[in-house]
């Protein structure tokens, strides 16, 4: 597995196989999962973290029974650009993956993520309870959105990334 740059990334993506997306918490992991053609991200689940290896099992079994090709994993960027030490917990998350499985994977900023799904809940008058069941999965499907829709925009109009340092 190696962790790319997202625009490195979709030149070896297979055709026709989902992205998962990831919002790695400091007790949970919100997955998103796009459809086969990536265009729709989708909230799936929200894994609880307990042990690194039975959570990197799960994540095995749920990228083969939806036959994923690759991670995009949320990268907690500070607001003025900067890494801090969310980022850095994230990064050695996706860095001890690579003992358990290969899999491709990228980074995707998720700057105000859940601000934005959690303001999109209330709105819909979603109870606080409810909202926090579902924040991690809706955040993680948001991010992965991102992510798709700069893939589209990039095959489309060759659009640069929004930075490179995310790789």
């Amino acid at each position: 597995m190696t962790v790319r740059k997202l625009i490195d990334l979709m030149e070896l993506l297979p055709p026709n196989r989902r992205l998962l997306g990831l919002d790695i918490g400091e007790k949970t992991v919100g997955l998103g999962l796009s459809d086969i053609s990536r265009t729709v991200a989708t909230p799936m689940e929200t894994l609880i973290l307990k042990k690194f290896s039975k959570t990197a099992v799960q994540l095995l079994d749920i990228c083969v029974e939806h036959e994923v090709a690759a991670l995009i994993i949320g990268l907690p960027v500070n607001m003025d650009g900067t890494e801090g030490p969310r980022c850095q917990s994230v990064r050695q998350f996706a860095r001890n993956l690579e003992a358990h499985f290969d899999m491709e994977m990228g980074f995707w900023d998720e700057r105000l993520s859940t601000v934005a799904v959690t303001k999109t809940m209330i709105e819909a008058d979603m109870s606080r309870a409810k909202r926090a069941e579902n924040v991690d999965k809706m955040a993680a499907a948001y991010i992965l959105q991102g992510a798709l829709d700069f893939m589209a925009n990039h095959t489309a109009n060759n659009e640069e990334p929004p930075s490179d340092s995310w790789g």
